[in-house]
């Protein structure tokens, strides 16, 4: 049997021993007060977690994957990391993946003995044809969880890198991942909640692996996403809006670029700052591996003082 008191995220919390008998507002502040503790947490790890998105940074330029591996919470979180990289940063389905231990059916239904089959773990990564150009994350808050070391040992047997994340620092993910992050966020507010704090924690982590990642690879230009996926109303707007924002043109102006950059924000960018048409603007940004910063700055110190002065 698992010896609980032995795991962090297990250990009881002194500072919400009455919450039973709180009222609703203090119920609150305590939740409140412990939740704030999880950014300080995520912070003292930032050096391994920099560590981490150079790694994957490393193999998704490769052209490899980001792959999650996680169970329970921890699965459902690296799952829904996974699902919002292709409309926010433009990338193909299938190049960040999220797998959970018993399948899709597990997204919404708790299956909690999945997570005790370490072969499931392999089998899962094998269904996926994962190679060692891939790259690995394994979550897991109590940084024991069989299915998840499962699936790193096979990871590492075909010479891919892998990520722990968990928030109990020396536990088994942690040292059998090549770059282990373990916030410590402290003692869940109801004792092995783990979907509250350490969640919380496993959350804002991810946050930074892709994120940092998607930015490393050029889907962002100043802070704006312009590699969006123009998918819906909503998303048209939004493209609209960045394109104003980053080429200080108006509605018109912007939407007119857009539809001859067949709705490509960055394409569009280029083109107003630049004064080039699409195909020009294609070349350049191909040029830079999509970079349009480095787009920019790859035009001669003439064209490049009066792109950017039409953003003043």
């Amino acid at each position: 049997m698992v010896q609980l008191k032995a795991i962090v995220t297990e250990q009881r919390n002194p500072a919400t021993l009455e919450i039973d008998r709180a009222d609703t507002a203090e119920i609150l502040r305590l939740m409140n007060a412990e939740d704030q503790k999880v950014a300080l947490a995520v912070e003292r790890v930032l050096p391994q977690i920099t560590q981490a998105v150079d790694l994957i940074y490393r193999q998704v330029s490769a052209g490899g994957r980001l792959v999650y591996c996680g169970c329970g919470t921890s699965g459902r979180l690296g799952v829904l990391d996974a699902s919002e990289c292709p409309p926010t940063f433009g990338v193909e389905p299938g190049r960040v993946v999220g797998v959970i231990a018993g399948g899709p059916n597990a997204l919404m239904n708790a299956a909690e003995g999945a997570e005790d089959d370490a072969a499931a773990g392999e089998a899962d990564l094998r269904a996926l044809d994962f190679s060692a150009g891939d790259v690995l994350v394994g979550i897991a808050a109590s940084g024991r969880t069989p299915y998840v070391l499962g699936a790193m040992a096979y990871a590492r047997g075909l010479g891919a890198p892998v990520i722990g994340l968990t928030c109990c620092p020396g536990s088994e993910i942690d040292t059998a991942a090549d770059v282990g992050i373990a916030p410590q966020p402290g003692p869940e507010v109801v004792t092995g909640s783990t979907r509250l704090k350490s969640g919380t924690a496993q959350k804002l982590v991810l946050n930074m692996l892709s994120t940092a990642t998607m930015i490393k690879m050029g889907k962002v230009y100043s802070n704006l996403m312009v590699d969006v996926c123009a998918s819906n109303q909503k998303l048209v707007a939004r493209a609209v809006s960045i394109v104003r924002s980053a080429a200080g043109v108006d509605e018109e102006t912007a939407l007119g670029a857009l539809r001859q950059a067949d709705f490509s924000c960055k394409m569009a960018i280029v083109m107003l700052l630049c004064g080039v048409d699409a195909d020009r603007a294609r070349a350049l940004l191909d040029g830079m591996n999509g970079h349009v910063s480095d787009a920019i700055r790859s035009l001669p110190d003439g064209a490049r003082a009066d792109a950017q002065a039409r953003t003043l």
